[in-house]
């Protein structure tokens, strides 16, 4: 396989409102985009035996040979996510899963009327939702990723850590990338999400810009998604920003002929000239980047499928929320996780 390498910048952790710095912000790696964007993808299936040994349909391709630490599953609140190491990206890569809604068209009209209601901790005047902010930080998830990311470190020692989601699951990788830079002080952070949704207002952006500049936006299209909760130009400081920095995809027709663009937007978060500048419109721009699929197999409740043979691996809580956990670099199983070879469904 190719190894891939990534730059990545250290942000100065200084929490001031003060113009963002050009420097300090990433530089767009289209090829990095096409590898994360698979794992994005795989965190949404429900097959577990096949997500923890990565022998799944999603499994292969730019990802083949990813090393799966944790697999969380918080059958609760309805969350997936999992930590494990590529080799080819020299990372810790950390995955969150999207929305698993019987239907996305209400998660997405309930997007519209979420409000601004959190403080954010050490942050003055900067505000979130307590939706988006207690997915990540009150559940099992948190918890489970910080444990993993720190066994992967110890035994592989320090590696670059990136943070991927799709949907709410970058609002989630947000939260993450700063919970690691701020409170666990890791260094060499990246965030890169796709269709993510605004998470908070122009003081939280403000801050997590300087804290996580190492973080990149993907917006497909007319994708609605990011264009939610609503952001006001009239008055910019009372309602949900985006921070930066978006890399808006579109397609240029010339004739018969179709270009992709991927521009990469200014300093903002709110560049009037990239996805702002159309209206959010479609569903289908948000299920699909890259030409990767991003949504569950079946649109259904939080049900998953599990061979009994990696159960061994596993633990549950008293409320049913489950974790599969293997020791960095320790073989696993072989396990035949066809569908009609035994497994449970949970």
């Amino acid at each position: 396989m190719k190894s891939y390498k990534i730059l990545f910048s250290v942000a100065e952790l200084k929490v001031k409102h003060r113009p963002k710095d050009i420097n300090n912000l990433p530089i767009y790696n289209h090829t990095l985009a096409t590898i994360l964007v698979e794992y994005a993808s795989a965190v949404y299936m429900s097959d577990l035996s096949e997500l923890f040994t990565w022998t799944c349909s999603r499994c292969d391709d730019l990802t083949e040979g990813f090393e799966i630490i944790e697999l969380i599953v918080d059958i609760q609140h309805c969350l997936q996510a999992f930590v494990g190491v590529a080799k080819n990206l020299n990372a810790v890569v950390i995955a969150f899963r999207g929305t698993q809604e019987h239907s996305i068209q209400n998660w997405v009209e309930d997007l519209f009327w979420k409000q601004l209601d959190l403080n954010y901790p050490g942050m003055p005047d900067a505000m979130v939702h307590h939706g988006f902010y207690n997915a990540y930080h009150n559940t099992t998830v948190r918890p489970g990723i910080l444990n993993a990311v720190k066994r992967a470190q110890d035994y592989y020692g320090d590696l670059d850590i990136i943070v991927t989601g799709h949907s709410m699951g970058g609002a989630m990788a947000a939260f993450c990338g700063l919970d690691l830079t701020v409170n666990h002080k890791a260094k060499n952070v990246m965030v890169m999400t796709f269709g993510q949704p605004r998470i908070g207002n122009a003081a939280f952006a403000s801050y997590y810009s300087q804290l996580v500049p190492n973080t990149i936006r993907v917006t497909n299209d007319h994708d609605m998604v990011p264009h939610l909760p609503p952001y006001y130009s009239y008055f910019p400081q009372k309602t949900y920003h985006h921070f930066p920095r978006e890399v808006w995809l579109y397609n240029i027709g010339l004739g018969s002929l179709v270009y992709r663009v991927e521009k990469v937007c200014d300093v903002t978060g709110e560049d009037p000239t990239c996805s702002r500048s159309v209206s959010g419109t479609s569903i289908s721009d948000h299920l699909n980047y890259y030409g990767v699929e991003l949504m569950g197999e079946t649109w259904r409740s939080c049900g998953i499928v599990m061979d009994p043979l990696v159960k061994e691996y596993g633990k549950t809580d008293l409320k049913g929320n489950f974790a599969l956990s293997k020791e960095p670099a320790m073989p696993i199983l072989k396990l035949k996780t066809e569908a009609n070879d035994g497994g449970s469904r949970v």
